[in-house]
């Protein structure tokens, strides 16, 4: 590949700089998204009572993808950009603290999906004698996990005659089998979120033992055997979202796969690198 792109007149390390950055930049894009999505959603499950105290579970996926993405960012100038006489002093305690804050968002946000179960999860039976009479209401049905669709006269007419939800205290109903697609969705929430915590946790490790120069080959190669099998949870949960229509889900997961795959290369490289140099 890279003899072809040198015969085109393109030098591949470039060509692979301008591939990995442009990730980062879709993952940006991503918070947008995510943000557009949680404020429609939050609209329903929290109405007018978004406050501070409650803004991490209105707003978790957006928080929990802004931090995942300023701490890829930092894991980036760490592998591949700063020269490591240079994560010392000032800067490493910048990075510790930056660090410090994204870490406290990804893991309230972790608490921000399983707070969202716990709200959808509970349940009472529905009974109303016409649903159309719902239409133009501020009743809203369940049409995917963070998807709150205000009642029109076409999906009256398809939860007509089902067995109905609705979410306590809130205003949103749902079919039994919608509702069971948007709870094993949070599911997959929590288990992806919980993963990356994993996956994260390995790569800190990775990078302290390999600025103090301790990390070995044999290290390098258990923590893949782990990582290995946590992102093959990973692709499963992508592969779930994709398969439930879920195509954000699906695009940012595939996008922070292959941005961590950068890490990943990033961190074998950097040790390369160290151990030639040695």
């Amino acid at each position: 590949m890279s003899g072809l792109l040198r015969r085109v007149g393109l030098d591949p390390y470039t060509v692979f700089r301008v591939f990995k950055y442009t990730i980062y930049t879709l993952l940006l894009w991503n918070v947008l998204l995510f943000f557009r999505e949680d404020l429609a959603a939050s609209a329903e499950t929290f109405g007018d009572t978004v406050t501070w105290r409650n803004v991490v579970e209105a707003y978790s996926a957006t928080i929990d993808t802004a931090a995942w993405l300023i701490l890829l960012l930092l894991f980036e100038l760490e592998t591949a950009v700063i020269d490591d006489e240079k994560l010392k002093g000032n800067i490493k305690w910048l990075f510790t603290g930056i660090r410090g804050i994204c870490y406290f968002f990804i893991v309230y946000a972790f608490y921000g999906y399983c707070y969202k179960y716990s709200v959808l999860s509970q349940l009472a039976p529905f009974t109303v004698a016409d649903v159309c009479s719902l239409v133009g209401t501020e009743f809203t049905w369940v049409s995917d996990l963070d998807e709150y669709v205000p009642i029109d006269a076409a999906s009256c007419q398809a939860l007509q005659g089902q067995e109905l939800l609705r979410v306590e205290g809130t205003s949103i109903i749902s079919s039994v089998s919608a509702m069971q697609d948007a709870l094993r969705l949070a599911v997959v929430d929590i288990v992806n979120a919980a993963d990356w915590l994993l996956i994260v946790a390995l790569l800190e490790v990775e990078v302290y033992l390999q600025l103090r120069d301790r990390l070995t080959d044999q290290m390098i190669r258990v923590g893949r055997w782990f990582k290995g099998g946590l992102y093959g949870i990973l692709f499963c949960a992508a592969a779930y979202w994709g398969v439930k229509g879920d195509f954000l889900d699906f695009w940012d997961a595939f996008l922070w796969l292959v941005a961590f795959i950068f890490i990943e290369m990033n961190i074998f490289q950097w040790h390369e690198e160290t151990e030639s140099e040695k």
